[in-house]
């Protein structure tokens, strides 16, 4: 389930916290379901148990997984709720690169274009 790219800039633990973001997103990990534990992906991936620790301190930071001591950790009732804010949030930052794109001369159906098969593409797999 979960890939590591060792040659990425990114760290390890970020990719880990990512792809639990997207899985959540995606449906495949939902309210409720349990994790992997840290000792289980630590074997899984070859990887420092320290390192998926504090992957999964951060999330539960965030307020997508929680812990339980003794039993693992789980996707929050309100993980989808936190994400979607979060991502909302970058709109933003959507709008100035349109804007980037609109004074590079790209048209503007060009852009919808790519709008509407996004969500197209997301709508065809969920």
């Amino acid at each position: 389930m979960f890939q590591i790219d060792t040659m990425s800039r990114t760290p390890v633990y970020e990719q880990i916290i990512e792809q639990v973001e997207s899985f959540v997103l995606k449906g495949i990990l939902k309210i409720g379901d349990q994790v992997p534990s840290v000792r289980g992906l630590s074997i899984e991936l070859s990887i420092n148990p320290n390192t998926i620790q504090k992957a999964y301190s951060e999330l539960d930071r965030r307020g997508i997984i929680y812990s339980v001591p003794g039993r693992g950790c789980y996707v929050t009732e309100n993980a989808l709720d936190v994400l979607s804010a979060n991502k909302a949030g970058k709109l933003g930052e959507l709008t100035d690169f349109i804007g980037e794109l609109a004074l590079a001369g790209v048209p503007k159906e060009d852009v919808l274009k790519c709008v509407d098969e996004a969500y197209d593409s997301k709508n065809s797999k969920g």
